[in-house]
């Protein structure tokens, strides 16, 4: 836990920096594949020093996240498994350290039952959106479906943030450190509960 805290706090210095808006890019990008710590934090930080600028922040880190996302997509089609079958390195490193082999195969049961509303969930919730993206391209999922659902699920929630800050201002902070991942939720499951009643009316 106390790296984490360092690795949180370290993250949150680069909102004083004149490099922030590139680091935000950057984590955003690597939370995508790997790093534990969500670019909402910078994210945030970063809208409450410049509000003006709050939507060009949430753009730079839906860029940075999306791309992320197709690296990670990459690493679990290209690099996971040898030909033959055998997991590589580095996916033994990502089963000691990011996510465990158990969690991996349950992605593969959801994604086979509910495809582009799995992408969709990681991308607005707090689940780890980086196990969604690196079994996404180990399972071979849809690429479009895959870039598609990415952008419109991490776009809400950055884009979601910004707008929160820009209209409230710093005092808005406190309410989404706390509620925001679960309200976030519950609009999916609503979210997801209508397109699934509509589709049963039709």
């Amino acid at each position: 836990m106390n790296i984490v805290r360092k690795l949180y706090d370290w993250v949150l210095s680069w909102s004083e920096s004149r490099w922030g808006a590139l680091a935000l890019f950057v984590l955003a990008f690597a939370e995508s594949s790997f790093f534990p710590i969500p670019p909402d934090v910078l994210l945030i930080a970063l809208c409450i020093g410049a509000t003006a600028k709050s939507f060009r922040f949430a753009a730079i880190c839906l860029a940075g996240s999306v791309i992320g996302a197709m690296a990670g997509y990459a690493i679990g089609h290209f690099a996971w498994q040898t030909p033959s079958g055998e997991f590589t390195a580095l996916a033994n490193f990502f089963y000691e350290h990011v996510f465990t082999l158990e969690q991996f195969n349950e992605v593969k049961a959801l994604y086979d039952q509910y495809n582009f509303w799995i992408v969709f969930t990681a991308g607005f919730t707090p689940l780890p959106y980086k196990l969604i993206t690196i079994s996404g391209g180990l399972f071979n999922i849809n690429l479009p479906m895959f870039i598609i659902a990415s952008v419109v699920s991490r776009g809400m929630r950055f884009f979601l943030v910004a707008a929160l800050i820009w209209k409230f201002g710093a005092p808005i902070k406190s309410f989404i450190e706390k509620y925001f991942n679960i309200l976030a939720v519950a609009f999916t499951v609503l979210l997801i509960g209508m397109f699934w009643l509509v589709g049963k009316i039709l």
